[in-house]
């Protein structure tokens, strides 16, 4: 079982990052003599060179989600050779039973799902997955499907290490993390969809979506998946769309925010290695605006609240400011939004903001051709009397990707 295990992981791991040509793409784990207090740049390989087109950044992609896995979120193991769905539909909901794993040992789950009225368009109806469930409106025309993440992988307290189906299926002591333990069940709920046509779902219009704790985990199987179209984290704060240096800085500063040190300490959300880091963050050769770049090309828009300290106001938006350069350098700016306020309670998701969200469902999810999302990066400031100062952080300038 062991050895099965560890082959699967280093397997799952070598095929995400798979590269046309390993002198091309030089994809390690680990960078041990890095050090940067300031946020990474994207647009540089790991031996420093530059990235300088399209192509470029795909492998540079490829080295960054091999660096978060291995420091961060852990493994992710490939589709296993046993995906049975049993799909049941009574009216406007359905079941979508999952069997998944091996001959030997296998794992169940059953995510429900919502459809909406009417006939389905041709190529079936747009999805939203949503992590334990949903907490911003949804318009018409979109089915939903609600994900059990924390019975994949528990997210109780330290406790729940090694706890779930997912670590069911490969054993407790699997380098890996709930958040991956997440990300790999998404991905089983997409295979399983694809081999249900009567299900009557477009494969090319998956979004996923999660507040707080689920907010991060939203982000990272956007990140991740390469099979959603759409991530939309809500108030996902530090481990989400914020960056661990600037929530640091937030902290030294004085404010109380979730920063890593804290958040290792609070839950399983990340794999035990990163632990040997928090305390040092400088030598982490990547940040969240790293794994919100491996969204791009595919759309993201993420929803933060300044009302609660703990959420790293000043960290969301500068850490997304950084990540918008990729989308900029890519040519596809409108790709991306951010849009924080407050005047609201935590995973309430107010009206106000209810424009910016569905400019992304028109236009990612729904094809309406008036849709417009250009400019939805705002913010209103709020950061508990810490100063953004975009050049204390970010040192390079936005290349323009041929």
């Amino acid at each position: 079982m062991a050895g099965r295990i560890a082959s699967l992981l280093a397997f799952a791991l070598s095929t995400f990052v798979a590269t046309v040509s390993a002198a091309e793409c030089s994809t390690p784990t680990s960078l041990p003599k890095f050090n940067n207090t300031k946020l990474p740049n994207p647009f540089l390989f790991n031996d420093g060179t530059h990235v300088r087109t399209k192509e470029d950044f795909t492998c540079r992609q490829k080295q960054m989600a091999a660096l978060i896995q291995g420091y961060e979120a852990g493994s992710l193991p490939p589709r296993p050779p046993v995906v049975e769905p049993a799909f049941t539909r009574n009216g406007s909901t359905a079941v979508l039973n999952i069997t998944t794993g091996f001959e030997d040992n296998k794992i169940s789950f059953a995510p429900t799902m919502t459809f909406p009225e009417g006939t389905a368009p041709e190529r079936g109806w747009p999805l939203l997955i949503a992590y334990s469930g949903l907490s911003i409106p949804v318009p018409d025309g979109i089915a939903t499907l609600i994900f059990d993440n924390s019975a994949m992988g528990e997210q109780n307290d330290q406790s729940s290490r090694g706890v779930g189906l997912f670590f069911d299926l490969f054993g407790s002591n699997a380098t890996a993390s709930s958040m991956s333990a997440w990300v790999w069940g998404v991905s089983r709920i997409i295979d399983s969809l694809e081999l249900t046509p009567k299900a009557g779902i477009n494969l090319d219009k998956i979004a996923v979506t999660g507040c707080s704790r689920d907010g991060k985990g939203a982000l990272m199987a956007g990140a991740f998946e390469p099979r959603i179209a759409l991530t939309i984290p809500q108030e996902s704060g530090s481990g989400g769309d914020t960056c661990w240096r600037l929530s640091k800085f937030e902290q030294d500063s004085g404010d109380v925010v979730q920063q890593a040190t804290e958040i290792v300490m609070e839950n399983v959300w990340f794999s035990v290695n990163f632990d040997n880091f928090v305390n040092d963050i400088s030598v982490l050769p990547y940040d969240h605006h790293s794994l919100a770049a491996l969204v791009a090309p595919r759309a993201l828009i993420s929803f933060e609240n300044t009302d609660f300290e703990w959420l790293s106001p000043l960290s969301g938006f500068g850490c997304m400011t950084a990540a918008h350069t990729v989308f900029e350098a890519l040519g596809i700016p409108d790709n991306h939004g951010f849009v924080q306020a407050g005047n609201h309670s935590h995973c309430d998701f107010p009206e106000s903001q209810n424009a910016d969200l569905f400019a992304f469902f028109d236009k990612f999810l729904l094809d309406e051709k008036n849709a417009t999302t250009a400019n939805i990066f705002t913010t209103n400031g709020l950061f508990n009397g810490t100063v953004w100062n975009a050049s204390q952080w970010i040192d390079w300038e936005t290349p323009r990707l041929l």
